[in-house]
């Protein structure tokens, strides 16, 4: 598939795109400890959650009302003057519009130069470009970091030459992001483990259709990796967008993170000081092996594609009782041990 294959001019974004609770957040803080990089949360919410306070996480990373936060009231008083419920609710609509994950192929093509630009796109994009512009101006010269995930709007960024975009596809364990969607948070509605990753398995198609379009300005990373081997991991991120730095996180996994400006995201964001980056198997315990076949089967054709076996070992109960249908060891004989393969989601 052919598409562009070199970077536009104007600040350098890194659009992180794939399913929610996929650790976009962490991975975003992270690489915002970095001289010259802002990280600015899930970017697509600013007018939404931030303008408008329609939603329920609309507050700056720094703690602060949105309007409030030093950065954010500057940029969005590049504006008109009395303009910004007005842009704030046409740049909703357009997003309602166009930017659906069924929107990524349209969105791709166009990026192509292989059909017209939709009515809306360059309207929309244009106002994304210019907070980008206003962003990096502001602390964000050498990276801008957007976690937005929507993969329609990261195909549509692609076909900006006024921007230089690089597109970071996150993912993670459908069974993992099935747990973190079971109960209600106040933040988002909870979600059965087969909705759960019906969105993954859409989500995750869509940014791969990115990633054929978008070529060299395309990686794909696990979270699962990113949770074992953070310094690593971040390490081949920052080259991916163009940076040379060394990983701020040190070998133990251990990072200190200070204050941010990120519009919406995980409540984790506002999060300061020692955090460790650590595996978390929770999962693999705290589902009900129904939830888990009902998680695993609409993500099947895709699991083996990133690493992700059809049927994770569930480790025996500190009480020493078995899984359901587990077949009973002999005296003597150790217990499965867990594949490094299968582990980790971070805290």
């Amino acid at each position: 598939m052919t598409g562009p294959s070199t970077p536009g001019s104007g600040p350098r974004v890194l659009y992180i795109t794939g399913w929610m609770r996929s650790g976009s957040t962490l991975l975003g803080n992270v690489l915002n400890e970095i001289p010259g990089v802002r990280h600015v949360g899930e970017l697509y919410y600013l007018w939404r959650n931030g303008v408008l306070a329609t939603g329920t996480n609309s507050s700056c990373g720094c703690g602060r009302p949105l309007r409030e936060c030093p950065l954010w009231s500057e940029v969005l008083a590049a504006l008109p003057e009395g303009s910004a419920e007005t842009t704030a609710r046409r740049m909703a609509a357009l997003q309602q519009t166009l930017l659906r994950t069924r929107h990524t192929p349209a969105r791709l093509a166009e990026a192509r130069g292989e059909r017209p630009t939709a009515p809306g796109v360059d309207e929309l994009l244009g106002h994304s470009a210019s907070v980008y512009r206003r962003v990096a101006a502001l602390g964000g010269g050498r990276l801008v970091v957007d976690g937005s995930k929507y993969p329609a709007e990261a195909a549509a960024l692609l076909g900006r030459t006024d921007l230089d975009v690089r597109v970071l596809h996150i993912v993670r364990d459908p069974r993992a992001t099935a747990l973190s969607y079971r109960s209600a948070k106040d933040y988002i509605d909870p979600m059965s483990p087969a909705r759960s990753s019906g969105y993954w398995t859409a989500f995750n198609l869509a940014s791969e259709l990115v990633g054929r379009t978008a070529g060299d300005r395309y990686l794909r990373i696990r979270h699962e990796d990113l949770s074992r081997s953070p310094r690593e991991v971040t390490a081949r991120v920052l080259r991916f967008a163009g940076l040379d730095d060394e990983s701020p996180v040190d070998g133990s996994g251990r990072i200190t993170l200070g204050a941010n400006h990120t519009v919406t995201g995980n409540p984790d964001r506002l999060r300061r000081g020692v955090t460790h980056i650590r595996p978390d198997e929770r999962w693999r315990t705290a589902l009900p092996g129904t939830d888990i076949a009902a998680a695993t089967a609409p993500a099947a054709p895709l699991l083996a594609r990133y690493g992700y076996p059809l049927a994770p070992v569930r480790p025996f109960r500190a009480t020493g009782t078995r899984p359901a249908g587990a077949a009973r060891r002999p005296a003597g004989t150790p217990e499965p041990r867990v594949p490094a393969s299968s582990r980790g989601e971070s805290r």
